[in-house]
């Protein structure tokens, strides 16, 4: 049995049997008027983090989420896109979008605005979505990318370029870890399924990213996730593992590379009533400018005694130099 269909298995079982908390940390559920979510919803409430803001979602987007669950974030998200079609959820597990299906039946008894022709399911998988070249606007997935192997992470992101609209968005939820895991850690393909093992560094999680064309990427939060300990693990000290929350934007690709932005700010305190650094940058005195961390390092590289440039926070709320 390969490592995708021991997640497969795992994830079956879960459609069958609702297990709260499998595998990850619930992520929040939205209080919006009017909306109510069934319980068996709920139940099945499967992932690491945040996903989708709402700002994301105004304008009334085309929204495809991949690993459904039991369909709790697609009905979110049809909450702002209400009409046929607007938000597509795939799933390589028959039995997951079966149990979506019934989810939704009981989501439109409960919710006068909603109406099961607003959310499409359809059986597919991350690496091969069954969805056309650039058209959807935007792109979600919790604590799904991070089961992937390097070579299908590599092209599970490139399968969410594809489909994307010029700067549409994906945004998603993954556990990253910073330390070494053991050969017997990786190899465990259960462990990696339950959303622990296949974590990675941050930077290299950053770098598949944008090695695939995204040409802008937010790390919006991070929080802690799990610990994997000695007691309980093939590991000789406690490997710390945080879930992040990114959002990646299909923008060209600047010629002097990403801009990628971790939560790190610049204040100019220096005589004059700005600085512009000539290359696009300007920064009013004393009022703080989200940058990104390539301009960044620019600005230290000035060498200025009146710039100050924050460590990176990785919390990104929007804005900024790009």
């Amino acid at each position: 049995m390969s490592y995708l269909e021991t997640t497969a298995d795992v994830y079956r079982q879960a459609a069958q049997e609702p297990q709260v908390g499998l595998c990850c940390t619930t992520n929040p559920v939205w209080q919006l008027p009017g909306l109510r979510i069934p319980q068996r919803m709920l139940c099945m409430n499967y992932g690491c983090g945040s996903t989708v803001n709402p700002r994301d979602l105004t304008g009334s987007p085309t929204v495809l989420y991949v690993g459904v669950g039991g369909g709790m974030e697609l009905l979110q998200f049809a909450y702002f896109s209400r009409r046929p079609g607007a938000v597509i959820g795939v799933d390589v597990v028959p039995e997951m979008l079966e149990a979506s299906r019934a989810n939704m039946l009981e989501a439109e008894a409960q919710n006068e605005w909603f109406r099961r022709e607003f959310v499409e399911l359809r059986a597919g998988d991350a690496l091969h979505l069954p969805v056309p070249d650039e058209s959807v606007d935007v792109a979600a997935q919790n604590c799904l990318f991070n089961i992937f192997k390097l070579d299908d992470l590599q092209r599970a992101l490139q399968e969410t370029y594809r489909v994307l609209k010029p700067h549409g968005r994906l945004v998603m939820s993954d556990p990253t870890c910073e330390q070494p895991m053991s050969e017997q850690l990786r190899a465990d393909e259960r462990l990696r399924a339950l959303c622990l093992t296949g974590s990675l560094p941050l930077q290299q999680y950053l770098d598949l990213i944008t090695s695939v064309g995204f040409g802008t990427v937010e790390v919006r939060a991070k929080r802690a996730y799990r610990v994997l300990s000695p007691q309980h693990y093939a590991t000789e000290e406690l490997i710390y593992i945080e879930s992040v929350e990114v959002c990646a934007i299909k923008d060209p690709m600047p010629a002097d590379g990403p801009c990628i932005f971790t939560g790190r700010t610049a204040i100019y305190y220096g005589p004059d009533e700005l600085l512009d650094d000539q290359k696009g940058h300007v920064l009013l005195q004393n009022q703080p400018l989200a940058v990104c961390d390539k301009t960044a390092g620019a600005l230290l590289a000035l060498g200025r005694n009146d710039i100050f440039v924050s460590p990176s926070t990785y919390f990104y709320d929007g804005g900024g130099c790009c």
